[in-house]
């Protein structure tokens, strides 16, 4: 008895010692995880926080600039996006959604987050161009055929016309194509009450304010809503690729430049540490391989060079196809800028703030 006392003794004892020994791995492993993460925080990560119809293109250019950080600095870096409309996008970052650069559809929207205390002034001389790497234009999208007969934007104020475009309280395009209309009754001579009153008759004729340009796009192409979308340039072309043979463009005789403006979140780099690279990934923008990658894109590279690459010669200002040999920009048309209107502070002030001539019209619909 006493035999097997001592036997069951050892045996625990053995048991014991064994489980000892097993701990000894468990720390080396989880020694092994503090490694880990010592490694994944040798990773830069940068937040970009941006609108709607910049997902392809960043998608894109993510990738050419992390291989470029990985060889220019010896230093793995990624890249987390975020899309939506722009002015939603700006209120978000304003109110906490930590990014380390914003690259959104407008200056304006960019000034909400400075305005929050965020960026530092004088964000439009930091980068080239007043901070904008590449530009756009607002387009028409019809359907194949152009059953309605859309061509300028006198059209959009016919009767028999369903208007797709997005709410510029929440959208930095919607506020493009809205100057973009209010620029050409101008340019026909109308006072400034008969432009008001174009507006709201155009805004009469719109089916849905979608927030973002991208939900636009969507209501237009998938839903099947309204006749004519105002549209980014580069999202109008990238229905035509996806839906080859379904829509055209419609280039109007007046439009805007639409300069989007990107910029480093300053106290937000400040605390995360990334200043450096995040004052690098936006300057990268303007290289040629990445604007190589805005055209490619559709967007108008800030680059004359590679811009005159992809312009094309011709008398319609309608397009039915992705050109075969890659030239898409149609240069006859003519651009107002932002200047017009004063700059965007005056711009909001009399066109987008609360009890301004977009509020009489919204509250019209």
């Amino acid at each position: 008895m006493k035999k097997r006392i001592a036997l069951i003794l050892l045996t625990l004892g053995l048991t014991a010692s064994l489980a000892g020994c097993g701990s000894k791995p468990a720390a080396s492993q989880a020694s092994g995880t503090d490694s880990s993460s010592a490694s994944s925080a040798g990773t830069i990560e940068l937040t970009n926080v941006s609108y709607d119809p910049t997902r392809e293109l960043y998608a894109a250019y993510n990738e050419v600039f992390k291989k470029h950080y990985e060889e220019t600095f010896g230093q793995q870096i990624e890249i987390t996006q975020s899309h939506g409309g722009s002015g939603k996008q700006a209120l978000e970052v304003a109110n906490g959604l930590e990014a380390d650069v914003v690259t959104l559809a407008l200056e304006g929207d960019v000034q909400v987050v400075a305005d929050a205390g965020l960026i530092d002034n004088g964000f439009t001389s930091e980068f080239d161009l007043d901070s904008s790497p590449y530009t756009s234009t607002i387009v028409f999208l019809v359907r194949s055929g152009n059953p309605k007969q859309i061509y300028d934007w006198d059209d959009l104020v016919r009767d028999d016309v369903g208007v797709i475009t997005p709410n510029p309280k929440t959208s930095g395009g919607a506020m493009w194509n809205y100057l973009a209309a209010w620029y050409y009754f101008e340019q026909q001579g109308q006072s400034n009450e008969e432009v008001l009153a174009s507006i709201k008759k155009l805004y009469s004729n719109v089916v849905v304010l979608d927030s973002g340009a991208r939900g636009a796009t969507t209501s237009f192409v998938e839903n099947k809503q309204g006749d004519v979308l105002l549209a980014w340039e580069n999202e109008a072309f990238l229905s035509l690729k996806e839906y080859p043979g379904e829509y055209e463009i419609v280039v109007p005789s007046i439009s805007i430049l639409c300069q989007p403006t990107v910029a480093v979140v300053d106290e937000v780099a400040k605390k995360h540490g990334t200043e450096d690279a995040a004052k690098e990934y936006l300057s990268y923008l303007y290289s040629e391989e990445a604007q190589e990658i805005e055209a490619q894109n559709f967007y108008r590279p800030s680059n004359k060079t590679i811009y005159d690459k992809y312009v094309f010669a011709s008398e319609s200002n309608t397009i039915t196809e992705i050109p075969a040999d890659g030239k898409w920009i149609n240069s006859n048309i003519k651009l107002t800028d932002i200047s017009y209107f004063g700059g965007w502070a005056e711009a909001r002030k009399v066109h987008f703030a609360d009890g301004a001539n977009f509020d009489s019209i919204y509250d019209q619909k």
